[in-house]
């Protein structure tokens, strides 16, 4: 087919006039869109999978993990519930999130204040210090811990894993309420202060009281730091005091059932119940 040279010219502004219509651009950018949307929802699906398949495996009828699982049954929860080792790593678990939850809340909350209320010298250093925790693998400073608790008799210990959790769940605190804090309008506590109020005033009746969703999401975070932690378990454990990390470790190794895969079914629905709840409440600070 030959080519007609001398119509070139007209017939490219022609074109162009038809990829340029309003038409052709939205349904472009609409591909465009389409396209992107399903490709995010495949990563996230790829992502997601494993988790998903916990819940499954979990109902198994086997005595071994297994996918897809033969036949449904709910024994394994209740192998789980019914077990003394089990509850008492839970309970064991629970009372460390939840005083790591108010430790590293009260901790953050104060280092996140100095960091963007106050004129320390070398603040961003000290920042990155703060998080540094979050920064460092976890089995670095699982082995680190382990020889600072040994000589001290803390592995095991109530307060050994309170202090070394609330070191992991700080920098979630920091990064979160110092993110709050940057948002909040800092003429309403210099208002406050003009008015009569001291520091600790003016924080507790007119800071805090705009910053509670950001200290909330924080002190969730750091409960779920802390009771979904097990990498640093492994090394502070003993047979005196042991979390729910440590013991789903020592059952993959020698127990490998489907109460794992029970227990992390658990595991997972408590940090979505939670940030469920978060999400609702900050809905509801939203609206009011």
């Amino acid at each position: 087919m030959s080519i007609d040279h001398a119509q070139l010219p007209g017939r490219v502004p022609a074109l162009m006039d038809i990829f340029a219509s309003p038409t052709i651009r939205a349904y472009s950018r609409a591909t465009g869109i389409i396209a992107l949307g399903v490709g995010i929802g495949c990563i996230l699906f790829f992502l997601l999978l494993p988790t998903l398949i916990v819940l499954p495996m979990s109902l198994s009828e086997t005595d071994y993990i297994e996918f897809p699982p033969q036949g449904l049954t709910l024994k394994w929860y209740s192998a789980y519930f019914n077990d003394p080792d089990w509850m008492t790593a839970t309970w064991f678990s629970l009372k460390i999130a939840l005083a790591t939850t108010a430790t590293a809340t009260v901790v953050g909350t104060m280092a996140a204040l100095a960091i963007v209320r106050g004129s320390l010298p070398f603040r961003s250093t000290l920042q990155a210090l703060a998080l540094g925790p979050m920064i460092v693998p976890h089995i670095i400073l699982g082995v680190a811990l382990y020889l600072s608790f040994a000589p001290l008799q803390l592995t095991g210990s109530f307060y050994g894993f309170l202090v070394a959790h609330t070191v992991l769940a700080v920098p979630y605190v920091i990064i979160t309420v110092t993110a709050s804090l940057q948002r909040f309008d800092p003429t309403l506590e210099l208002a406050a202060l003009n008015c009569g109020a001291n520091r600790l005033q003016a924080f507790f009746l007119v800071v805090l009281p705009n910053i509670v969703p950001g200290v909330a999401a924080a002190a969730v975070f750091a409960f779920l730091a802390s009771f979904d932690e097990a990498t640093v378990a492994f090394f502070i454990s003993d047979i005196g005091g042991k979390s729910i990390g440590r013991k789903m470790f020592e059952d993959i190794d020698f127990n490998l059932t489907p109460v794992i895969a029970a227990v992390s079914t658990v595991l997972v629905a408590t940090s979505l119940l939670l940030m469920g709840t978060l999400h609702l409440m900050n809905r509801k600070s939203r609206s009011q």
